[in-house]
């Protein structure tokens, strides 16, 4: 297993300055494993809420929870939404002889509750899969065809790898939808996800979608809500500014794992990769997802008028306006759409993110830098 040395100090540095931490993720992205790291799963601080003992030792919460001292771990919590006012009331103990560190797959419940009940006690961090920074960027082919959860990347073969994906989905219908209280048939949803994987890097069109799984909008729209809930897929949102030209107003759909578009494209390999019609379209999206987890930015959007102008991505960074292009070339050059998005959006600089391995400048305010680069040295992309 690769040590995920960034993630876990900011973890720790969560629990020193605050009363809960939340880490929150799908399932199978290493959360558990993180977490192990700072309290061993054979200590009376850590409590597994898949594991029958851990629930028995939780039949009287305050009781089991109140005589704890350090760091507590409680692992899928959001199959115990009833611990969040208990919570609470041990996070305002004073002086406070415990912290909390709960984790839960990606619950939208998990979400709104902490935050009512622990409102001003709580920081919430998300995780995801591997990134690019975290496996090297020698391994950038491997990590775009597998995907960053850590048992698909880190499998033997691409076969292997494969097959561990297609398992995930098939539990990931089957057990976990329904475990967030989510009635929906797990071949429905497969179905509407499979659709989904041709909308990737393209404007959703909800009602198109509806037609073609002969269900109606509000259906389609919901679905879409809770694969991005459960973080699955992302909703790109569209930058609006009074320009005076009409403006595209509806989502970008982007899967946030590359792995999982690629099983549900039926691509089994790097050669049928790189001869299928959405390889362009896939390293949009992983370069995307990349930006935005070594970034870490304020907000992020993307931008498109009817007129044919458009921006990938809009990174809102320090109060700084950064326009990002993702060009899947050897050697992009200055285009039109790229002047209008400088002039237009008032950037403060405009990157083109590419696979090659020089960075240079196209223009002043506008320069290409390798997306090794960019994932390794994110500041270059901001200052």
């Amino acid at each position: 297993m690769l040590e995920r040395t960034r993630l876990l100090w900011e973890v720790n540095a969560a629990l020193e300055r605050s009363r809960v931490v939340a880490l929150i993720g799908p399932r199978q992205c290493g959360k558990t494993t993180l977490a192990r790291e700072i309290v061993p799963p054979d200590s009376s601080n850590y409590f597994d809420l898949e594991n029958p003992v851990s629930l028995a030792r939780l039949e009287e919460p305050m009781t089991a929870l109140q005589g704890l001292r350090g760091t507590v771990v409680i692992d899928e919590i959001q199959r115990r939404p009833d611990l969040f006012p208990i919570l609470r009331v041990l996070a305002d103990r004073e002086p406070l002889p415990a912290r909390f560190l709960i984790l839960g797959s990606a619950s939208p419940a998990l979400l709104r509750q902490s935050s009512e009940s622990l409102a001003g006690r709580i920081t919430i961090i998300q995780m995801s899969g591997f990134s690019l920074s975290e496996v090297g960027v020698e391994n950038q082919n491997q990590h775009w065809l597998r995907g960053g959860f850590p048992r698909s990347f880190l499998a033997d073969t691409d076969q292997a790898s494969l097959e561990w994906r297609k398992d995930f989905v098939a539990t990931f219908l089957e057990r976990d939808v329904p475990q967030f209280g989510v009635k929906i048939p797990s071949t429905s949803l497969f179905r509407f996800w499979s659709v989904l994987a041709h909308y990737h890097g393209q404007v959703w069109n909800a009602a198109e979608a509806a037609r073609t799984l002969n269900i109606n909008e509000s259906t389609a729209r919901r679905y879409v809500d809770l694969l991005q809930d459960l973080f699955m897929i992302r909703q790109l949102q569209p930058w609006h500014s009074n320009l005076g030209k009409r403006q595209v107003k509806s989502p970008k759909i982007y899967f946030r794992d590359t792995g999982l578009l690629h099983y549900l494209s039926g691509i089994k390999s790097e050669g049928e990769l790189n001869l299928h019609p959405k390889l362009g379209a896939s390293w949009e999206g992983y370069a995307i997802e990349e930006i935005i987890k070594s970034t870490r930015p304020d907000a992020v959007y993307f931008w498109a008028t009817h007129g044919g102008a458009e921006l990938d991505l809009l990174l809102i960074k320090d109060a700084k306006r950064i326009g990002i292009e993702c060009k899947r070339m050897d050697a992009p050059k200055i285009t039109p759409s790229m002047r209008t998005a400088m002039t237009d959006l008032k950037l403060d600089k405009l990157v083109v993110v590419y696979p090659g391995a020089q960075p240079y400048s196209l223009a002043d305010g506008i320069s290409v830098l390798p997306l090794t680069k960019a994932v390794t040295d994110p500041q270059d992309l901001i200052d």
